[in-house]
């Protein structure tokens, strides 16, 4: 089975998978990159108004394949 990294860019910059995980199929692996984007977000101190978390996928060759983020925006009302 072939494996992914997972490589994390955040408010904080790169975080780069070098481990990697091993999925069955490419569906597998891009449902487990959208599933970890909240819990990624829910760990953030969130400092400013707009934040984006995107998780961008590696194969064995090093090749990007996928690419999946997630933006919060929050600001006052009134």
């Amino acid at each position: 089975m072939p494996r992914y990294y997972l490589d994390l860019y955040n408010g904080d910059g790169l975080t780069v998978d070098n481990e990697g995980q091993v999925f069955e199929t490419p569906e597998r692996m891009r449902r487990e990159a959208i599933r970890i984007l909240p819990d990624i977000v829910r760990d953030e101190i969130i400092e400013n108004d707009h934040t984006a978390i995107t998780v961008k996928v590696r194969d064995e060759d090093g090749r990007q394949i996928f690419e999946a983020s997630l933006v919060v925006s929050s600001g006052w009302c009134g």
